[in-house]
């Protein structure tokens, strides 16, 4: 019995080593699991835009979505809107879902050039990229956040003088036109306007009246026709988007003055493009709506690879679309 025990314990010995050398193999082996570099992952991209229902947001989303499946290794796309362009505080809560999924960028149209900075302020401060497209944000609110946002878009203010500089060719001086305007607090709708008011101005063309109708075809289809029946020696009716132009070529033909007051607006969106063909819209201004996202994703990407690179504004092309252009 005693001799059987001189063995035995040698023999456990042995097990309890080999188990203790397993284990510390075990953690040799976890330690460099855990030293190994994560594997690279796809950035993430959320494209926050305005209303849904406006074909020029459509467009973008479309054009959106057919560089992210050319891409599909680059980047992913979460595509968002709101449904009213007046719902700031969906669009707002829109960013802040985006940043609570983990988005690496936002890509975003505001609703409102001043509403939407603080929301984009947390978001930076979360380490989200941020590109303003479309709309410009209002530069002293962003002084007041203390934050640098780039904005890619065009001109805006020079894309309506083009729009009202052609409209004004076909009109004599003196003439009277009203004006449409998309919301006052929005920096393109602004822009917009001023251009109009700019190339009337240089033609000596009377603005008879310039009302905002929010960007929306129902209410500048209403406004129009109040205004038409205010002012019935008006030649033309300048609309700061396309949406607006539709509804505004409505109530000109509900007011049996169809030839007889002209209608121009901006987008460039597939209907007004139809009604330019036929001769019933003047013209319109072409911001390359199905790029303008893709713009801003590229510029995205590009901070997201290099952080520490400066901060600016693009400018993107904006041209006059007229029956010429679309034969």
């Amino acid at each position: 019995m005693y001799e059987f025990r001189r063995t035995l314990i040698p023999c456990g010995l042995l097990l309890l080593c080999a188990a203790i050398m397993g284990c510390d193999s075990q953690t040799e082996q976890s330690q460099k699991t855990s030293d190994a570099k994560p594997e690279s992952k796809k950035p993430k991209i959320a494209l926050i835009m305005k209303s849904l229902a406006n074909d020029f947001f459509s467009t973008m989303a479309k054009g959106a979505e057919t560089h992210q499946q050319a891409h599909s290794d680059d980047y992913e796309l979460v595509v968002n809107g709101i449904k009213d362009e007046r719902d700031l505080s969906r669009q707002v809560a829109l960013v802040e879902e985006m940043v609570a999924n983990g988005v690496d960028a936002i890509v975003i149209a505001p609703a409102d050039s001043k509403a939407l900075v603080p929301a984009l302020r947390r978001a930076r401060e979360a380490g989200v990229v941020v590109i303003n497209i479309d709309n410009k944000l209002d530069e002293e609110i962003l002084a007041t956040e203390k934050i640098e946002i780039p904005f890619v878009g065009p001109d805006n203010k020079a894309g309506a003088k083009k729009v009202g500089d052609y409209l004004a060719s076909k009109l004599k001086a003196g003439d009277e036109v009203i004006v449409l305007e998309g919301i006052r607090t929005s920096f393109n709708g602004t822009q917009r306007r001023l251009g109009f008011e700019e190339a009337m101005k240089a033609a000596d063309i009377k603005i008879a009246d310039s009302q905002s109708a929010q960007w929306e075809m129902s209410m500048a289809n209403t406004l129009a026709l109040s205004m038409l029946s205010e002012h019935p020696n008006v030649k033309a009716i300048l609309a700061a988007n396309d949406s607006m132009a539709l509804g505004a070529l409505a109530a000109v033909k509900n007011n049996g003055k169809a030839g007889e007051v002209a209608v121009v607006g901006f987008d460039n969106i597939a209907a007004v493009q139809q009604a330019i063909k036929e001769g019933q819209i003047l013209a319109t201004a072409d911001q390359h709506g199905d790029q303008l996202a893709v713009f801003g994703i590229e510029y995205a990407l590009n901070l997201l690879k290099d952080p520490n690179a400066k901060l600016e504004d693009r400018e993107t092309p904006v041209d006059l679309v007229t029956a010429e252009d679309l034969k």
